[in-house]
C-alpha cells in the first residue's frame, strides 16, 4: 500500500477574500454550521489514522483563519504524540494579530498564499484586501516563531510574471521560503489556465539571470517541491509543477474537505463521506479500513491539462 503520512483538512469553505482563480465574486453556497466537521471530529479521526502512518497535518480552508476558535483544533492535535507537524495555509490578511495565539496552540509553521507584490495587483487578484496586512502578518509569523514561512506563488502568465526575481530579492535576507507554482485548471481557473500556464522550467531559468540556485534536497517540506538555496541569501526557492512535472506517483497525502469527505486527488472528482460514518459510531478500526481502501485506489495519475470539466467543488471547497 502506498505510504501516506499527510493530511491535508479544509476546516472552512469560508474565506475573507474571492481570488480570481479560486472563487466566483460572489462566493459559493456555504455549508451550514451542522455539515461542517466538528473539532473534536477531526481530532477523533487523525487520532484513528495514526496507526496508518499519519505524522504530518495541514489545516486549509478556505481560509482557515476565519474558522473561529481554530487554536482550540491546534492544541487538540498537538496533544496526540505521533503528530510531528501541525502546518496552516492561509492568505495572511488575519496573520498579524492571530500569529501569537497560533504558536501558542501548537502550530509549526505558515504558507502564506501571495502572488504578487504590487499592491494594484494584489486587488486586482484578491478582489479586495490588504497587501500591507498580508506583509505584517509575515513578519509577525517569523518574529513569533512560525518558520519557516512558505510563500506560495501562483505563476500567471501576463499577470505576475514580471514579478518572479521581485520574489527572490523579497526573500533573499529573510526567513522566507517562496515556492513558485504552476496555474492548475481547477474550478475557476479551467478556462485560462492553459493559456496563462508558465513553467517550472522557465521560471527557474529566468530566476539564474539574476541570482544563483543550488539543490537542496534537505529543505524541510511536506509537499512535491523542488527546492534550492539562494546562494549567499537566507531565503530558499521550491518550484511545483503539476502540469509540467507531474509528481502523483510521488503523492503521501489525502484531502478531507470541510465537510467530512475524502478526496484521493485534487483533480479527480471522486469523494468519500466519512463524516457519515463516523456519525453513524464507527470504530476507529472501522475508519482506518475505510482511508486504506481509499489509500488503494488513489490514483497513478491526472490528465489536468484536459480542464475542470463539469466537476461540482471550486478549489475553495475542496482545500487545496
Amino acid at each position: 500500500m502506498r505510504q501516506i503520512d499527510y493530511i491535508r483538512i479544509s476546516v472552512t469553505d469560508r474565506c475573507n477574500l474571492r481570488c480570481v482563480y479560486c472563487m466566483p465574486e460572489k462566493g459559493v453556497e456555504l455549508l451550514k454550521h451542522n455539515d461542517l466537521m466538528s473539532f473534536e471530529e477531526i481530532y477523533n479521526l487523525v487520532k484513528a489514522l495514526v496507526p496508518l502512518g499519519i505524522k504530518k497535518v495541514r489545516l486549509t480552508g478556505g481560509e482557515p483563519l476565519v474558522r473561529k476558535n481554530i487554536e482550540e483544533l491546534i492544541k487538540l492535535l498537538r496533544s496526540i504524540p505521533e503528530i510531528e507537524d501541525i502546518t496552516l495555509t492561509t492568505n495572511g490578511i488575519l496573520l498579524e494579530d492571530m500569529a501569537e495565539g497560533l504558536k501558542k496552540a501548537g502550530l509549526s509553521r505558515v504558507n502564506v498564499s501571495l502572488d504578487s507584490l504590487d499592491e494594484e495587483k494584489f486587488k486586482k487578484i484578491t478582489r479586495w484586501g490588504s497587501l500591507d496586512k498580508v506583509l505584517t502578518g509575515i513578519d509577525k509569523a517569523i518574529k513569533v516563531g512560525l518558520n519557516p514561512v512558505k510563500l506560495n506563488v501562483v505563476a500567471i502568465k501576463g499577470f505576475n510574471d514580471d514579478e518572479f526575481i521581485n520574489f527572490i530579492d523579497f526573500v533573499y535576507n529573510k526567513k522566507i521560503q517562496v515556492r513558485f507554482i504552476e496555474l492548475m485548471p481547477i474550478g475557476e481557473s479551467d478556462e485560462e489556465a492553459i493559456l496563462k500556464h508558465y513553467p517550472i522550467d522557465a521560471i527557474k531559468k529566468l530566476i539564474e539571470t539574476k541570482y544563483e540556485l543550488k539543490f537542496n534536497d534537505n529543505i524541510r517540506t511536506n509537499g512535491p517541491a523542488e527546492n534550492y538555496n539562494i546562494v549567499g541569501g537566507v531565503g530558499s526557492v521550491g518550484f511545483i509543477g503539476a502540469l509540467s512535472h507531474k509528481f502523483c506517483s510521488s503523492c503521501n497525502r489525502l484531502r478531507l474537505t470541510a465537510d467530512g469527505r475524502f478526496r484521493p486527488c485534487l483533480y479527480i472528482d471522486q469523494e468519500y463521506d466519512v463524516l457519515k460514518l463516523i456519525r453513524s459510531g464507527a470504530s476507529d478500526d472501522e475508519l482506518r479500513t475505510f482511508v486504506e481502501e481509499i489509500i488503494l485506489g488513489k490514483p497513478e495519475g491526472h490528465n489536468m491539462e484536459d480542464g475542470w470539466g463539469n466537476q461540482r467543488r471550486k478549489m475553495s471547497q475542496i482545500g487545496g
